[in-house]
């Protein structure tokens, strides 16, 4: 009886250990390209200075984090980008992505896709089909420029707003007669896209279809492509679209926490049923 308690205590007290080096580890990653000092780390931690120094030195002699003697601040290391490299090459985001969508198409009856990003393109790659007879589906490996149906919009809104800028400024094709071809008006579009979190299409990429879409992230906060749901335009009223545009955003955000990407602040979704 006596060693089994022994054991568990050592355990919580191993673990602890590591918990603490994980913490000091992820604060270091979410402020980057910010360093950090170790007065900053332990405070805001709460961790007593001599345990964070004691962290820091262990994690700078094992190449996870690198420390400037000039500045006397820290930064994530050759380890800690070798670790993070091979996370993405196992990485399978359609893989990831599939029970998702499944998710998506139970929850709306509509078809759910998941798209690329290539370039100024994006590519459709995956869909679950609605159960309905009356349906949307798209043709996989087809592309479509940026600024053509929620998938792209969705996209496009999610880029660094210098390249967002510069797709602007490039002549953009009228696709359907709904398509926003006018750099002001699609600017104010990708606006209020990044304020509700997903965008809407009414026929600006297919004539009569209707869709919501929402982009999906890598951990470094790489835009990889978007999800969406689509249908016939006139099932898509604008209390259908404020809904599925909801779940369409949620499942986006924990595609991308499963790809690494993290928001300051938030908290980790949990996984789809």
């Amino acid at each position: 009886m006596t060693t089994t308690t022994l054991v568990e205590r050592d355990d919580i007290r191993v673990r602890s250990g590591l918990g603490r080096a994980l913490d000091v580890i992820n604060i270091i990653a979410e402020r980057a390209p910010e360093t950090l000092g170790v007065s900053t780390i332990a405070r805001e931690l709460g961790l007593p200075k001599a345990v964070a120094y004691r962290i820091l030195k262990e994690l700078v002699a094992d190449d996870f984090l690198s420390f400037n003697e000039d500045t006397k601040r820290y930064r994530l290391g050759a380890g800690a980008l070798a670790i993070g490299l091979a996370a993405l090459r196992a990485l399978d985001v359609p893989d990831t992505a599939r029970r998702y969508l499944v998710r998506l198409v139970r929850d709306s009856a509509e078809t759910a896709t998941l798209s690329v990003r290539q370039g100024w393109l994006r590519v459709y790659i995956d869909q679950v089909l609605s159960p309905h007879e009356v349906r949307m589906s798209v043709s996989l490996g087809t592309s479509h420029p940026l600024h053509s149906g929620s998938s792209s919009k969705a996209i496009l809104a999610a880029l660094p707003d210098a390249e967002v800028d510069e797709y602007l400024a490039q002549p953009m094709r009228q696709v359907t007669p709904s398509t926003i071809t006018e750099p002001g008006v699609l600017r104010a579009e990708l606006h209020r896209i990044r304020q509700q979190g997903y965008a809407v299409s009414m026929g600006e990429r297919q004539n009569g279809a209707g869709s919501v879409a929402a982009a999906v992230r890598y951990g470094t906060g790489q835009v990889f492509g978007s999800i969406s749901l689509c249908g016939p335009q006139d099932r898509f009223t604008p209390q259908v679209c404020a809904a599925h545009g909801d779940l369409v955003a949620a499942a986006a955000a924990e595609i991308s926490a499963e790809l690494g990407y993290r928001i300051p602040g938030s908290r980790t979704p949990a996984d789809p049923d």
